[in-house]
C-alpha cells in the first residue's frame, strides 16, 4: 500500500514483526521464533521441547559417518541416545539408508518432534520414550550421544537465549558428568563387540571423559576429536571384548 508516496507495511505485518522483535529483545531464541533451523544442510523444526542444534554438534555426526566408513560393513544397527529434535538420528538416517536407526529421549514431546522432523525428511527411525537406553537386551553397531554436560551451577550464569532451552537437556549434574557415567555403566549391555561409542563433551571435560571410558571394563578410547576452534569436541570409543 502507498500512502504519499510512501509505502506502509499492512497492520497485521506490523504487529507481527513488532512481536518478533519484542521476543528477540527479551532473549528469545530466533530459532524459537522461526521454528526452524539447520543442520548438517537439513531443515529441522524447534521448539522450546528441543534443544537447538548447535554447528559444533556436527563434528560428532562427521565422526560417526568416517568411522562407518572405516567400518568393513556400515553399521546395521545404530541408537542415538537423547535425540532431542532427530538432528543426530536424522542426519545418520540420511548417509546410512541401509542402517537401522534407534533414537531415545526421556521427554515425550521432544519425541513428537523429533518423529515431526524424520516425517519430513522421508526418514524411517524407530523413536522410543526411553532414560538413555531401550529396555531389553537390543544391540547396536553404533551409538551416538549429545547429552546433558552443563555442571548445575553454571546453568544460571548462561547467555540468556540458552536459559529458554529445556533445562534437562542443558543439566549434566553437579559436575556435568553424570550422563557420561550412566553411558558408560550401561553401553557394554548394548554395543555390539568392535561397535563404537562416540559422545560430544563439553569445554575442559575430555580428560574426565576419557578417564570415565578407561575405567569402563572393555571399553577403549579411539579418538579424541578437536572442533574448529581446536576445543576437544567429540570423543569415540570402541567396545573390544
Amino acid at each position: 500500500m502507498y500512502t504519499g508516496g510512501k509505502r506502509r507495511m499492512p497492520e497485521g505485518k506490523c504487529a507481527l514483526v513488532a512481536g518478533v522483535l519484542k521476543r528477540r529483545i527479551l532473549g528469545e531464541p530466533l530459532q524459537y521464533i522461526l521454528g526452524r533451523t539447520e543442520f548438517m544442510g537439513i531443515d529441522f523444526r524447534v521448539t522450546p521441547d528441543v534443544l537447538i542444534p548447535r554447528p559444533e554438534t556436527e563434528i560428532l555426526v562427521e565422526t560417526a559417518l568416517r568411522y562407518a566408513k572405516i567400518a568393513q560393513d556400515a553399521p546395521r544397527r545404530v541408537l542415538d541416545i537423547g535425540t532431542g529434535s532427530g538432528c543426530l538420528a536424522i542426519s545418520l538416517a540420511r548417509h546410512l539408508p541401509q542402517s537401522l536407526i534407534c533414537a531415545t529421549d526421556i521427554s515425550a514431546a521432544a519425541l513428537r518432534v523429533a518423529e515431526e522432523n524424520a516425517s519430513a525428511n522421508g526418514c524411517r527411525i524407530d523413536f522410543l520414550n526411553a532414560d538413555l537406553f531401550p529396555q531389553g537386551d537390543r544391540m547396536f553397531d553404533m551409538i551416538v550421544s549429545n547429552p546433558p554436560y552443563i555442571p548445575e551451577g553454571q546453568i544460571a550464569s548462561l547467555q540468556r537465549e540458552v536459559l529458554y532451552e529445556p533445562r534437562g537437556a542443558l543439566c549434566g549434574g553437579a559436575d556435568g558428568l553424570d550422563f557420561y557415567r550412566r553411558i558408560c555403566s550401561g553401553c557394554c549391555a548394548h554395543l555390539s563387540f568392535s561397535g563404537y561409542l562416540i559422545m560430544e563433551v563439553g569445554y575442559g571435560q575430555a580428560e574426565d571423559v576419557r578417564a570415565l571410558i578407561r575405567s569402563t571394563p572393555g571399553m577403549c578410547v579411539e579418538e579424541t576429536v578437536s572442533d574448529y576452534a581446536g576445543i576437544e569436541r567429540v570423543i569415540v570409543t570402541r567396545r573390544q571384548s
